[in-house]
């Protein structure tokens, strides 16, 4: 875009405190809620004694499992067969335990009083008998002989056995090899930790028979739906509101037990009804995100080509299904499991498993940083077990940029892409050449690593994106989309993308992202790296219906046939003359006949991108210093470069976070979350980023009007294996060459220690 970038519109509202997230809505003669929450991690109930706790002063109501047991478990995104043609096992989920509980943290009642001390202090006072019963909390446990049982319905723990690709022909591949090389990392579960912690209002209005629900969303019309099917109401009678949202990263996409337990209770008693979460219910029962087992197998000929591939993947699911994770553990990394590479053979068998954990969802990368993790660290174990350079490994089997469109072996098509290219840039960038001399002159382990990778973006659940464009009499307009913004800048690019078309200033126009009392739209929400390319993409096929209406216009003004009349810089202008009129003016004069609503289909895209970390770590104390660190990405085409490179920063800030801190931990004989407080997780923090270079390399994509991929997960999906390459390279010359995440300094410290005692 054009133009000197002047900060962010929201910037304004939010920096001098006029934001309003889900705390900030407060409505006339609201209750306030709290809810118990399962101390334990697998337990029936045998009795639930509310006496004490509803003689408390100000305590209206106590809702427990019987009262919501009409609520229903929403069906899930995958619809399509696994393993042998079986489907997904999808378990009840109870809005309030019934009966029993299944991970630390679930629901068990909620407690509506006067005021939220109130409704503490008597959720403290339920007395609830439990009969203990053996947990289980690893995926693989879950699956093994005689672990305990979640759900009567499903014997065995698994959910769901998917499988993708050619099994026979990865086999043979895999046999007749001239060398293979296997690995198995696990993905460790984190907790995405937004800024503000889960929270909803929920009022009933008996009148019309609807319900205003105020809470964080990533897009009103992936939670309508959730909404709809839990209770019964029709999506029409339900209006999100989400005006400020102060963090998404997937978790923030799906209607949320407790946002139905309140429209439950605002319905019943006739008020509206507030509850705000504490950090620790934001980290015990806010999905988590990873968790997964992923073994691996990289077969190459020999003269160092990939051959085949195969991959075995077990996807810790928690208790109960999320909306999205069994998509993102199963369909999203089959659409690039190959990576940025040819291998002809590839077959993948994912199995996810139900524990006695906290459910998983999308987490910015939505499962495919697991890709990139594994094969890029496939790709430098193979190089360093055949004595082939890492980086001409990988230049002997990209893609070459020529091949794109490029179809894999599972039939995903990669729209447009550089692999090569992102490299040599990364390369040059980081001074990689000369790293040789960097690591003598220095007195600690000192390691460099690079990863290539690309990632699926867009598509979504509605195969149309649609926006809509309104004026007013001033001639400024509301654009309308479905997006749910989260901090990622949206109502200032995409009154960039508009204004751009129509030749008018930004500021002339509005976003009003879903805006439940806007246009009915269909579309998706902001999730997936999808916002630019969809969100945008339908406001550009929008804006040009309106300056299709305006151009009819201008020539009616004009006296003029409508081929007579040119455009250009917001000008109507008859050709040849000096005869002329401005987009602004015939906004003004004909604001209601420009009033439009178009779209496009749902666009999908390949980013892709070449990082490179280099690190420095203390062999007497483990402790971690990143030295530099270089990304190269491929976001199609830049919109706004310094959005983008927030964008980029903040997912690259989350990669490093889980590589080196990030943990979610249970005790694995009680079921017991360890790390609920930030005194017990480790959050990133801002100086773990201190030299970091982004550069461009951009290849448009041709899925959408404006060419673009999405950039809001790149920077995970790149970060996670080129620190994880670097830190392996850092500590290979103690004979460590595989170490699991988090890379905290005891873990680092003990791993050399233990070198050191070999």
């Amino acid at each position: 875009m054009s133009g000197a970038f002047k900060g962010r519109r929201e910037d304004d509202r939010l920096l001098t405190g006029q934001g309003r997230y889900t705390a900030d809505w407060n409505l006339p003669g609201q209750l306030y809620g709290c809810f118990l929450r399962s101390d334990r991690a697998h337990a029936e109930i045998l009795s639930f004694n509310k006496e004490i706790a509803s003689s408390l002063p100000g305590v209206v109501a106590i809702f427990a499992g019987e009262d919501a047991k009409d609520l229903k478990t929403p069906p899930p995104m995958v619809k399509y067969p696994g393993r042998g043609g079986g489907m997904l096992k999808v378990p009840e989920r109870p809005i309030l335990a019934r009966g029993r509980v299944r991970y630390v943290g679930e629901e068990v009642a909620l407690v509506v009083a006067t005021s939220a001390a109130a409704a503490q202090d008597a959720a403290e006072r339920i007395d609830v008998d439990w009969r203990e019963l053996p947990a289980v909390v690893d995926g693989a446990d879950a699956l093994g002989p005689g672990a305990p049982r979640l759900h009567e319905g499903i014997a065995d723990n698994l959910a769901f056995d998917y499988e993708y690709g050619n099994e026979a022909a990865a086999a043979a591949a895999i046999a007749g090899a001239a060398h293979v090389t296997r690995l198995t990392l696990d993905s460790t579960r984190v907790s995405g930790n937004p800024m503000e912690p889960k929270a909803c209002v929920a009022a009933w209005d008996a009148a019309s028979e609807s319900y205003d629900v105020y809470a964080s969303s990533q897009g009103m019309s992936m939670m309508l739906p959730n909404f709809a099917a839990i209770t019964g109401t029709p999506a029409e009678k339900i209006r999100l509101h989400a005006r400020d949202v102060g963090g998404g990263f997937g978790i923030r996409s799906q209607a949320y037990p407790e946002y139905c337990a309140l429209m439950l209770a605002s319905r019943r008693l006739g008020k509206p009804v507030k509850w705000v979460g504490s950090r620790f219910e934001t980290i015990v029962s806010d999905h988590h995100g990873r968790a997964a087992q992923l073994g691996g197998e990289l077969a190459l000929d020999r003269e160092g080509r990939f051959v085949g591939l195969r991959l075995d993947w077990i996807c810790n699911l928690g208790a109960y299904l999320s909306q999205a994770g069994p998509l993102i553990n199963t369909l999203n990394p089959s659409t690039h499991a190959i990576n940025v590479y040819r291998i002809p053979a590839l077959y993948g068998r994912h199995r996810l498993a139900l524990t006695n954990t906290t459910p998983i969802t999308a987490y910015r990368g939505a499962g495919r940083p697991n890709v990139s993790y594994l094969v890029e660290r496939l790709v430098d174990e193979a190089a360093r077990e055949t004595g082939i350079d890492r980086v001409e490994l990988r230049r002997r089997n990209f893609i070459p940029k020529e091949a794109y469109p490029y179809k894999t072996p599972v039939g995903s098509t990669y729209d447009s892409g550089d692999p090569k290219g992102y490299l040599d840039d990364a390369l040059r960038i980081s001074d990689w050449d000369n790293f040789a001399e960097r690591k003598k002159q220095s007195k600690r382990l000192r390691g460099i690593g690079c990863a290539v990778f690309c990632e699926p973006s867009g598509a979504g659940a509605s195969p149309q994106e649609q926006a809509a464009i309104k004026f007013g009499e001033s001639g400024n307009a509301s654009l309308y989309v479905l997006a749910g913004p989260s901090g990622q800048g949206h109502e200032t690019v995409f009154p960039e993308i508009v204004a751009e078309i129509l030749g008018i200033s930004p500021e002339k126009l509005l976003l009003r992202a879903s805006d439940p009392l806007g246009p009915k739209l269909v579309g998706g929400g902001t999730v997936g790296s999808r916002s630019i390319m969809a969100h945008g993409g339908a406001l550009v096929a929008t804006a040009r219906v309106v300056l299709k209406k305006a151009l009819d216009l201008a020539a009616k003004d004009l006296e003029v046939a409508v081929g007579d009349v040119e455009f250009s810089g917001g000008i109507f202008r008859v050709k040849g003359t000096d005869l002329s009129v401005t987009f602004a003016e015939i906004a003004r004069r004909h604001h209601s006949q420009l009033d439009s609503l178009d779209g496009i289909p749902a666009p999908t895209s390949f980013p892709g991108g070449a990082h490179v970390a280099e690190v420095e770590i203390d062999p007497d104390s483990g402790e971690l210093t990143l030295e530099r660190y270089v990304a190269v990405d491929d976001c199609g085409r830049v919109i706004n470069h310094v959005l983008l490179e927030g964008q980029v920063v903040g997912g690259i800030v989350q990669g490093i976070g889980q590589v080196l801190g990030e943990h979610c931990v249970y005790d694995r004989a009680s079921g017991q979350l360890l790390t609920g407080s930030f005194m017990d997780y480790t959050m990133p923090r801002a100086d773990l980023l201190t030299r970091v270079h982004l550069a461009d390399h951009l290849v448009p994509s041709p899925s959408n009007p404006l060419g673009a991929k999405g950039a809001g997960e790149a920077g995970t999906t790149g970060a996670i294996p080129a620190l994880a390459n670097a830190v392996i390279d850092a500590l290979r010359p103690l004979g460590i060459h595989q170490l699991d995440f988090p890379y905290s300094s005891r873990r680092l410290w003990e791993a050399i220690e233990r070198a050191r005692r070999d």
